[in-house]
């Protein structure tokens, strides 16, 4: 099997997540696959094979983690995306990968070269937000968004969407058949779990947090919708401090300047390895994710697996990912949020019951799970485009 190991570039961001977890558990699933994983700009060894254990972490340091703790994992090699601009991505590798001859190609980034990679393919959709509002993204990405991206999804073999409302977005956006269209939701890592007070000290000391807070995880974006979060905030009783983690994104700067005002309660956190994220979920009161739109929304996943209570908008995939496990708010009503938010923080019945059912709700998804589904669609189109 060919991969797209694109997101494996940047192992943090949601992307490289789900490509890290996903292909580690497929190769866990079936360690007689043969995989193939090509990423951009790494440098390559003897015979153009990328060294395993390598990709580019938050840091600059290299690390490609998917053979860590798999049976079998010399059947994994990687190969370097040609990286001459348009040409490398688009005509020179899919040449390279009809050469190749592998049974499928998996667009694990949710795309497909622009010249035919001569194999059955399947794509992953993770979000499809910049056709519903192109103002929340960067301009001046027409190749991408007008080429790249409506050619990917009609000519892939299968396309598998992360939740149903990604999957309701392809459908009505680009008219792919629901036939087409599979439904694999994320996984939950391993190592996202409550943990004892032990082992959230050295935590809690490193990075300076306060002993009662709300907490935010996510790029900050304007489609995050992290405004509204410090509006209702600012309006709090009592109000705890409010712990941010993420990266500068696009258009920032307005909320940056909110946050500059609110004083020293306010807290960001850039630059938090994955491996800290737990424990920072596990101190936290509870997580509020007030995003406009997600593809599916792993940080209130991730949180409920901890035991956080969690706090979501009422859009996109995020009702259908915490179900019945977290309080669901109106995603620009700031007043709404402060009322479910001191709620939670208040009633310590509530916080316990949401995080129990956070628990079980968390319990229903897994990598290998995601990874057994992911291999059904694949089969199909393998299947399928060997005339079956």
């Amino acid at each position: 099997m060919a991969v797209d190991g694109v997101g494996l570039t940047r192992p943090w961001a949601g992307v490289g997540v789900y490509t890290t977890q996903i292909l580690r558990a497929m190769a866990v699933e079936r360690p007689d696959c043969r995989f193939t994983i090509y990423v951009p700009g790494l440098p390559a060894t003897r015979g153009g094979r990328l060294r395993p254990g390598t990709g580019r972490s938050r840091e600059g340091r290299l690390e490609l983690p998917i053979s860590e703790g798999v049976e079998g994992s010399r059947s994994i090699s990687y190969r370097q995306i040609p990286n001459i601009p348009f040409i490398g991505r688009h005509v020179q590798w899919p040449a390279r990968l009809r050469r190749l001859k592998p049974d499928v190609f998996f667009g694990a980034a949710g795309a497909l070269p622009l010249m035919d990679v001569g194999s059955p393919s399947v794509i992953t959709v993770h979000d499809l937000a910049i056709y519903r509002h192109a103002g929340w993204f960067p301009p001046r990405q027409p190749l991408s968004t007008r080429w790249v991206v409506p050619s990917s999804l009609s000519r892939a073999d299968r396309v598998i969407a992360v939740s149903s409302n990604t999957a309701r977005d392809t459908e009505e956006l680009f008219g792919v058949p629901r036939s087409r269209i599979a439904v694999v939701p994320h996984g939950v890592s391993p190592g996202l779990r409550p943990m004892s007070g032990e082992e959230l000290a050295a935590v809690r000391e490193r990075f300076q947090l306060p002993e009662r807070f709300v907490l935010f995880v996510g790029t900050i974006e304007p489609r995050k919708n992290l405004l509204t979060l410090l509006e209702a905030w600012a309006m709090m009783r009592e109000r705890p401090d409010l712990v941010i983690v993420g990266g500068w994104g696009w258009n920032y700067e307005p909320i940056r300047e909110r946050i500059g005002r609110l004083g020293d309660k306010v807290h960001h956190l850039d630059a938090v390895e994955p491996t800290d994220l737990p424990a920072i979920y596990n101190l936290a009161r509870v997580l509020a994710h007030p995003a406009w739109y997600e593809g599916f929304g792993l940080p209130p996943l991730e949180a409920m697996a901890c035991g956080t209570p969690v706090v979501v908008s009422d859009s996109s995939s995020l009702p259908e990912v915490v179900g019945d496990a977290g309080l669901v708010v109106a995603a620009g009503d700031a007043d709404a949020w402060r009322q479910a938010l001191e709620k939670v923080l208040g009633d310590q019945d509530l916080a316990a019951d949401l995080r129990r059912r956070g628990i079980l709700r968390a319990a229903e998804f897994s990598w290998a799970r995601s990874a057994a589904m992911t291999w059904g669609v694949i089969d199909e189109a393998v299947h399928e485009g060997a005339g079956g």
